[in-house]
């Protein structure tokens, strides 16, 4: 935790979003409001902060969209470059700078990093087999490549991570892996690429990172870290076979482009450099070793769960092997948000995307930040609802916070034209709530400054809480009638109360922290002056009364809630209409398939895994044990005595040391959702299914 009595430098990054589609509240909820923050507060205490960010414009994710789309990657990223920097603003997002990686000064930067490494002797140069799609003639980038996760049984995991359980693949992990281009298996083929040896780092990365920070990384960070270094780590390969990207620097390497997340994360650099370059400052304070140790830079990644190992393991080790670099002092990765009871998902359009709530809540900015925050998914994965979002604004926002302020200004105006008064001697609750008041500013930044931004935010409310509450059991409005000058003391401490709210308010909230100041005709303070019950000097004049808040009605709930339904059925359609498409089979093929009832008989958890039940099946010919990956759905428990459809004659198969004699048959709708194909009526076991 940095000294809060000594000026720090700090580099905060914040992951760089794919340039392939448009913001939506679960990369909010990840990267960008813990990160700003963050950012806000320590700037707040008058530290020197360089926030970055881009967009990330390479790698296959790029590509997979454009072709999609039939259109040049370059027109993919220059549209959506364009709409998330404008999100961002609009939502106030505060970066010093985003920048896009297909600058040149990033290109040249990750060049110019591939060859320092070159030369140190640190890449690996051979030659491997890798996936090929035989159909389109090219070799498949991770991204390109899906198939089942060996780890958790995950059926879209990607060639280079599943991003269900979060572990790190190589293609060839995959279980039936598939090219996404052409939809084919694809074929193994030689190719030359230079691999960076990441066993070679495993000694330092166990001492600086699972020894060095134990007690300083979050526990889900930390966790998937320790796994991930007790599996030993491999040598990587730092290129690849694709026509979009940064160059290998290397005449040999014609064709070749760099691996992504070596070129990703110098993003963070070459947005620095970019930065120093536009406003005439030295970027290597803020990236490279100094002489004296103790004026490194403090370098933070914000970034969500999926990028874990690549912040923690492969970055840090291309940092170690360069050898200028400063290395990360922490990694504070959030978990995933869900919506609605489900999980976040672009490709089925179930998501609330940034750019449609600006433009259907405008004004509402701070209040989406205000509930992401409380529901950030810090060290466990959380769900956004609308209901949640409308009772936390209405109940909160607006019933406490600017409840508060409303009432304080109304009456200030009210009696005494708006203006600051002394008022009698402080009593003993007046001494209390002032007393409270003045412990807020210590408990919120102890809160920031560890990373739990949940529990600073509480807060920040327990602050607007202590005010309502004053004002509620002082009942100004009725003193008036017998006693002014104790009511100028209420209203006193009821301002100087509103003050150290904005002040408070400025690193959750920065919005309303202006609009509230410009309420108060006040300058924007400083967090040191935070907790002082004197900001607000006898005879200062306030300005115009405003609301800070508008409730959220539930017209605007139906409304998002139509959309997301919507949205839905438009994906159960289309996927209705892609399975419509398979190919036609004979007659005597579907007769070959020996498709019965069965009831389930017996059932449990296989070992170490999370989807596989084992059950034992009544099939009328026998009992027979059939592994299926239902685990997530069903509680093995609930089976017994379950009617299902059985395929008997599928060829045997051992799947974790069980073998499996037949498959269930099941059905899956648009949201994942798993039902058994089923008689409608109890029927015996072995009623053959025509």
């Amino acid at each position: 935790m940095p000294n809060a009595q000594q000026k720090k430098r700090f580099t905060i990054t914040s992951a760089l979003p794919y340039a392939n589609g448009p913001l939506h509240i679960g990369h909010l909820a990840g990267a960008y409001i813990p990160a700003d923050i963050f950012a806000r507060f320590q700037r707040l205490k008058n530290h020197d902060v360089l926030h970055v960010c881009g967009s990330d414009e390479h790698g296959a994710a790029i590509t997979i969209k454009a072709k999609k789309e039939g259109k040049e990657p370059q027109e993919i990223v220059d549209q959506y470059h364009s709409q998330i920097m404008e999100s961002f603003q609009k939502f106030g997002i505060g970066f010093d700078i985003y920048h896009r990686t297909s600058a040149q000064i990033h290109h040249e930067l990750s060049q110019e990093f591939f060859l320092t490494l070159y030369n140190k002797g640190e890449f690996i140069e051979k030659e491997s087999e890798q996936f090929y799609d035989e159909k389109y003639k090219q070799f498949l980038a991770d991204r390109y490549i899906v198939g089942t996760c060996p780890n958790c049984h995950h059926d879209g995991a990607y060639g280079d991570q599943c991003e269900k359980c979060g572990t790190s693949l190589n293609p060839t992990d995959l279980i039936n892996p598939t090219s996404t281009l052409s939809g084919e298996k694809p074929v193994l083929k030689i190719t030359k690429h230079w691999y960076l040896p990441l066993d070679k780092y495993q000694t330092f990365l166990e001492e600086w990172l699972l020894k060095g920070k134990k007690d300083i990384l979050k526990s889900n960070v930390y966790g998937q870290c320790n796994s991930w270094l007790n599996s030993g780590l491999q040598a990587r390969s730092m290129t690849r076979d694709l026509d979009w990207g940064v160059d290998v620097p290397l005449k040999e390497a014609k064709g070749k482009k760099l691996y992504v997340w070596l070129d990703a994360p110098i993003g963070y650099i070459s947005a620095s450099k970019q930065w120093a370059l536009d406003n005439n400052k030295d970027w290597e304070k803020y990236w490279k070793i100094q002489n004296d140790p103790k004026n490194n830079a403090h370098l933070i990644h914000f970034i969500g769960k999926d990028n874990i190992v690549f912040h923690c393991i492969i970055f840090p080790a291309i940092l170690k092997a360069h050898g200028d670099y400063i290395l990360p002092e922490n990694i504070p990765a959030n978990e995933f948000l869900n919506l609605e009871g489900d999980k976040l998902s672009t490709s089925r359009n179930h998501a609330v995307w940034l750019h449609e709530y600006l433009e259907e809540f405008p004004g509402k900015e701070d209040e989406l930040r205000y509930v992401l925050t409380s529901i950030l998914p810090e060290t466990s994965d959380s769900e956004f609802t609308w209901k949640d979002f409308q009772a936390r604004v209405n109940n909160e926002l607006v019933a406490i916070f600017g409840n508060f302020i409303n009432r304080v200004m109304v009456l200030s105006h009210k009696y005494f034209d708006g203006v600051v008064c002394k008022g009698s001697a402080l009593t003993d609750s007046d001494k209390q709530v002032l007393n409270e008041l003045a412990s807020y500013p210590s408990k919120i930044e102890k809160a920031i400054n560890s990373y739990r931004f949940r529990e600073a935010l509480s807060y920040f409310m327990q602050a607007a809480r202590l005010g309502n509450k004053y004002l509620a059991d002082e009942e100004p409005w009725k003193l008036i009638k017998t006693d002014e000058e104790r009511v100028k003391t209420v209203l006193n401490i009821s301002l100087q109360i509103a003050s150290n709210l904005a002040i408070f308010a400025r690193p959750f909230l920065p919005f309303t922290a202006k609009k509230l100041f410009e309420m108060l005709n006040q300058a924007a303070k400083g967090w040191d002056q935070g907790g002082r019950g004197d900001l607000l000097p006898v005879g200062h004049q306030l300005g115009e009364t405003q609301l800070l808040f508008e409730k959220i009605t539930d017209e605007e709930v139906e409304f998002q809630l139509k959309k997301l339904a919507q949205a839905a059925a438009s994906n159960q359609q289309a996927n209705s209409e892609a399975l419509a498409g398979k190919p036609a089979v004979t007659f005597d093929t579907f007769s070959a398939m020996d498709i019965r009832s069965g009831e389930i008989v017996a059932a449990e958890k296989v070992a170490k895994t999370k989807k596989l039940l084992r059950l034992t099946v009544d099939t009328g010919l026998d009992r027979r044990t059939i592994v299926s990956g239902i685990a997530e759905h069903f509680k093995a428990e609930d089976l017994i005595g379950q009617q299902v459809s059985v395929l008997l004659n599928l060829e045997p198969r051992n799947i974790k040391g069980v073998e499996s004699q037949g498959m269930i048959l099941m059905a899956e709708d648009s949201q994942g959702k798993l039902f058994f194909v089923a008689p409608s009526e109890k029927v015996l076991p072995g009623s053959i299914i025509r």
